[in-house]
């Protein structure tokens, strides 16, 4: 399967949550620090936890990088433990220009064989190209983003009176000739989402900012719903990862996951 076909099955089946694995050695259950690997007992309960309810997965390089060659090899770990038929999302923010973004390129869709990557589009097209290049996959591409620092260059007004995420929207439904890409809008932006939905095209939409970040399920669900676009996936990380600590807190995820996809069904069903 493809990456957009991956996308497509899980949406058409009701899923729209991506589990977003940025795994906190801080807040992992304290029972787990009695194991050999914290980080991938922890990673194994989640994935066992939320397989059913999943439409994909995104892993945080960050969070794996600091800790040098172990972190690789518990990324390689945690990626090996999720189904072949989900969609699996680096969340690396490459953007580099010439052979530099060419071995990004090839890190992420060759070696560790992603299904797709986040990038940012500063420094244009030829920084985006070798990944684009690889058709199978999905690119989302930083459009506009749910930290509150988006203000400092995403929502500046360009001369011709767009702000840099609506030409940056504009210019990933050009690269999309291969129908491999997508963009990452943050929900806690509901006003621009309304806005700006229809400019997205039948592009694939990452929307982080939901739970701890203050975005609003409601919003972003219905908006959605209301448009043509049904291909989103809502990304949650700590609300869910850490919203309990004890022993059993496998099950707590697993039935957290539950509600969540109840709530997105009922408010589908409500727009």
């Amino acid at each position: 399967m493809t990456a957009l076909e991956k996308l497509y099955t899980a949406v058409a089946s009701g899923k729209h949550v991506c589990v977003g694995l940025d795994t906190d050695i801080k807040k992992i259950p304290p029972h787990l620090f009695k194991t050999n690997n914290p980080v991938i007992e922890f990673s194994k309960i989640v994935i066992e936890n939320t397989v059913e309810g999943a439409a994909a997965y995104k892993i945080n390089f960050a969070f794996y990088e600091k800790d040098g060659t172990r972190g690789f090899e518990n990324l390689h770990k945690t990626l090996e433990m999720i189904p072949k038929n989900i969609l699996t999302i680096a969340d690396a923010k490459r953007g580099d220009i010439g052979n530099t973004s060419e071995m990004y390129a090839q890190s992420i869709f060759g070696h560790f064989n992603f299904d797709s990557v986040t990038l940012h589009p500063y420094m244009g097209y030829d920084s985006i190209e070798p990944f684009i290049k690889y058709k199978d996959k999905l690119n989302f591409i930083l459009a506009l983003t749910s930290n509150k620092g988006s203000a400092d260059f995403e929502k500046q007004k360009l001369s011709n009176g767009k702000f840099l995420y609506q030409s940056v929207i504009q210019k990933v439904n050009e690269w999309n000739t291969s129908k491999n890409c997508g963009i990452v809008f943050g929900a806690t932006n509901s006003l621009e989402l309304k806005e700006n939905i229809e400019s997205f095209g039948d592009l694939a939409i990452l929307l982080p900012g939901i739970g701890a970040q203050g975005g609003s399920l409601d919003d972003v669900v219905s908006t959605f719903k209301a448009s043509s676009n049904n291909n989103y996936l809502i990304n949650v990380s700590r609300a869910l990862l850490y919203c309990d600590l004890s022993v059993e807190f496998g099950g707590v995820i697993n039935r957290t996951l539950a509600e969540l996809n109840n709530s997105i069904r009922t408010i589908e069903r409500k727009s």
